[in-house]
């Protein structure tokens, strides 16, 4: 969840309670609180050249470990885009970077061929079109999940001073697409902290989806989902392949199996840096690759 989102949230929770307890008649869906514009762009990322993501010899050192060790990675738009390795390979690391929650030593990460991400902090890098989902889903449980998604539309950063005003026929039509395309059409005035866990990792991408990213970084999604919820993961993952740019770390291999559909191109980090890339078939094969990660 991004610190923009996080703070609405705090300010949107606290009105939901005032509004709660003063007994406020609202409708199910057009009375209830809502400040959303689009917010000032700091300017659009241009993606010309085919390019979403960009890494180029980033190093990342903690306490004299090298988590990134020289981390040269693109990511083509649209693409969706495996990424695998041991505990410790520096997949985590990498996202931070990404994000803005960690600044590498050296190096060098743009979005686009025009935004440099290392002049931006984790709220601009955010506000540019870059959406993270954590492993733990961090939703607001004491809301609906339409609420969720209510608030995660592109905000205006007053968000205080427009907090009651009506949803639009257009944001209404938003909503309802994202419900259905993360499966929850039907779970709409469901308070979020009733689903399950995996339906509460659908909302949380809903919530990132409602903030029109174009890159996703989507961290372990599947972890302690059943074989439904992990199918189904995989199948709204395709979906949203080609509009948006996925970067999706996963131990799971049949799960990555399923997104790769035998033609995707699949990156191995180890120490820090990219040990194998290709397809899934490939790097499964690959003798490095069996020794520090698929043989253990």
């Amino acid at each position: 969840m991004t610190p923009d989102l996080m703070e609405a949230g705090s300010q949107r929770l606290q009105a939901y309670a005032e509004k709660k307890a003063s007994n406020a008649g609202s409708t199910e869906s057009g009375g209830r609180s809502a400040g959303y514009g689009r917010i000032a762009r700091l300017g659009e990322p241009d993606f010309t050249h085919g390019v979403a993501l960009y890494l180029d010899a980033i190093t990342v050192s903690f306490d004299g470990f090298r988590a990134l060790n020289a981390l040269s990675l693109t990511v083509n738009v649209g693409e969706l885009r495996c990424i695998i390795g041991p505990n410790g390979a520096g997949k985590t690391t990498m996202m931070d970077c990404i994000t803005g929650k960690t600044r590498p030593d050296t190096g060098t990460a743009h979005f686009g061929s025009t935004i440099d991400l290392l002049r931006l902090s984790e709220a601009d890098i955010a506000q540019v079109g870059i959406g993270r989902k954590f492993q733990k889903p961090t939703v607001y449980e004491e809301l609906s999940v339409f609420e969720n998604l209510e608030l995660a539309l592109a905000a205006d950063r007053r968000v205080r001073a427009s907090l009651f005003s009506r949803l639009s026929g257009e944001q209404l039509d938003r909503i309802a697409q994202v419900l259905t395309t993360i499966h929850l059409l039907d779970q709409a005035q469901r308070t979020a902290g009733l689903l399950s866990h995996g339906q509460k990792q659908w909302l949380e991408i809903g919530m990132l989806l409602m903030q029109e990213p174009k890159l996703l970084l989507l961290d372990e999604p599947v972890a302690g989902m059943t074989d439904e919820e992990t199918e189904r993961t995989a199948e709204l993952f395709l979906s949203l392949e080609g509009k948006h740019s996925l970067v999706v770390v996963e131990h799971d291999m049949k799960f990555v199996d399923q997104l790769t559909e035998g033609r995707k191109k699949v990156t191995v980090l180890h120490e820090g840096s990219v040990l194998a890339e290709g397809l899934l078939a490939e790097v499964q094969n690959n003798e490095k690759v069996v020794e520090v990660y698929l043989g253990r």
